[in-house]
């Protein structure tokens, strides 16, 4: 094994190794999850190269700095406001989703008009319509990290795969005999996971177009689904109150995860696999030990469904989101509640971190999405100017834009 490049990940903090094995390229990270900026660098380099032994000391200088590149990001202080760049009337009928490419230099939107649309960030500019579906558009992903496809899940029970640089279409996955309302690219973005009210998930190769594996097991409709970082687990949730871990190669069930008494809104893992997070209509979220099966934490507080659930890019920090018009942060480790995040005046159907794990972002049926502070529970902004619910809301990879959609028929840019 031969060294030949080392290059940083800011989100979460990270040191990529590109090395040669029998004459392959091939890449590792070390993550730094726990990185802060007291750390002892010089303690952590010790433990780095005790632990990898691509580590040489022809690179521990380089690797000084990187590290110490990481700990400038880490303890950058966070005083950003946000201020409506460009609302745009995106489509004719409700927005369904949004979501960003790795960068943040695009963003796309799902709506019930049956398209997806491709905008330019920094100009607001629509560069493609991607058309074909039959029905709503209510699933939509880019295959981050490389932002080169989009994936469209619709009602018309078909997934479409576009090209995101021309807007062509290259594959319509058939198979599904109901809605397609979640989906995912794996990391190594080769296989696409759909997700269906036909109780089943289906995995479909990138490539070919065909489909490579039916995830049979679960006895309602299937709501939510994540890969994990590595891309060899998928985790679905459903309303059948489970969530099933599954084996991507072999497409084996791993684990039944029971537990719930409601049915299942939303499932992810943490960055580092070890934990799953579960959100319930039962009121209450599930932290899930991946190795085993087992449920490790029940986070209680809510005294209405909880419609949504997220880690932090570290894996160090839970959001729930819930009809209750609350949200809560609480901590992966301990599952202590941390903060309560209240001031919406109804139910938050959306949470999600920024990058740097400081902020929540909640998006509500009271037609506002709010920015809170993690430390301290308080809503440092809120975004108004939507004329109904908003259903979807986005943080870019550097947390300086947001993007917000509606079932006003719009969306909208913050910068």
């Amino acid at each position: 094994m031969r060294l030949k490049r080392l290059h940083i990940r800011y989100y979460p903090p990270g040191i990529f190794l590109d090395y040669e094995k029998g004459g392959e390229l091939r890449t590792k990270s070390i993550d730094l999850l726990n990185l802060t900026p007291e750390t002892d660098v010089n303690e952590l380099l010790s433990d780095i190269r005790a632990a990898e032994p691509l580590i040489t000391s022809s690179c521990v200088e380089q690797v000084k700095v990187l590290i110490g590149k990481l700990q400038e990001k880490v303890s950058q202080k966070d005083e950003r406001k946000f201020y409506l760049f460009r609302a745009l009337q995106a489509h004719i009928l409700p927005l369904t989703n949004v979501a960003f490419n790795k960068s943040g230099s695009s963003f796309i939107t799902g709506s019930y008009d049956r398209t997806c649309k491709i905008w330019d960030t920094a100009s607001g500019e629509e560069l493609h319509t991607l058309e074909g579906h039959r029905n709503v558009v209510y699933a939509i992903a880019f295959n981050n990290p490389y932002g080169d496809k989009v994936a469209t899940g619709s009602f018309d029970k078909t997934c479409k795969l576009w090209s995101a640089e021309t807007g062509k279409c290259f594959y319509t996955f058939r198979g599904h005999t109901a809605e397609i309302v979640c989906l995912a690219f794996n990391p190594q973005s080769t296989l696409v996971a759909t997700g269906s009210m036909d109780t089943t998930a289906k995995l479909w190769d990138v490539e070919s177009g065909k489909e490579v594996s039916t995830l049979a097991g679960h006895f309602a409709e299937i709501i939510s689904l994540s890969f994990n970082t590595t891309g060899d687990r998928l985790v679905t949730g459903s309303f059948d109150h489970t969530a099933i871990l599954w084996d991507v190669p072999s497409g084996r069930k791993v684990h039944v995860l029971t537990g719930h008494r409601g049915e299942i809104s939303c499932v992810q893992f943490n960055w580092d696999c070890s934990l799953i997070v579960t959100a319930s209509l039962d009121k209450t979220c599930k932290v899930w030990d991946t190795d085993n099966g087992q449920c490790l934490a029940t986070l209680l507080g809510h005294n209405d469904e909880v419609l949504d659930v997220c880690f932090n890019y570290t894996g160090q920090l839970i959001a729930t989101a819930s009809a209750d018009g609350t949200s809560r942060v609480f901590s992966a480790e301990t599952f202590q509640c941390l903060c309560q995040l209240e001031g919406h005046k109804g139910e938050i159907s959306k949470v999600c971190f920024n990058p740097q794990g400081s902020r929540v972002l909640t998006a509500s049926v009271d037609k506002t999405a709010r920015v809170w502070c993690v430390n301290t529970g308080v809503c440092l902004q809120v975004l108004e100017g939507h004329s109904d619910e908003i259903f979807s809301c986005a943080f870019n990879y550097e947390g300086d834009t947001v993007i917000t959609g509606s079932k006003d028929n719009t969306c909208r840019i913050w910068h």
